[in-house]
């Protein structure tokens, strides 16, 4: 079972966020999503805010490129990557293998 589906264009993932953490990182799969360490609190949205600028800096996406399409307020989310490089494909294709 993957974490992400490709789209027109664009990657769908499935991530599952552990926020108050003592410092952002992606911990590999767990289920069918990928779990990531977020230091922010889910508090007014803070979470969201270091998701999205943690996987940008890690993947070297543009933010306005990562979009949370469902679970804004929960820790299971789907996000949006559109223009995704080759290397974020590859490094969820290595999480989807081991």
């Amino acid at each position: 079972m993957s974490c992400f589906e490709e789209r027109d264009g664009c990657i769908i993932l499935n991530v599952r966020v552990l926020p108050r953490a003592s410092k952002d990182s992606i911990q590999g799969l767990l289920g069918d999503a990928l779990k990531v360490r977020i230091q922010a609190p889910p508090v007014e949205g803070k979470a969201n805010a270091c998701l999205i600028k943690f996987l940008s800096k890690h993947w070297k996406v543009s933010r306005s490129n990562i979009e949370i399409i469902s679970g804004e307020t929960g820790r299971n989310k789907r996000l949006r990557i559109l223009n995704p490089p080759d290397d974020l494909r590859a490094e969820l294709l290595s999480f989807d293998e081991g």
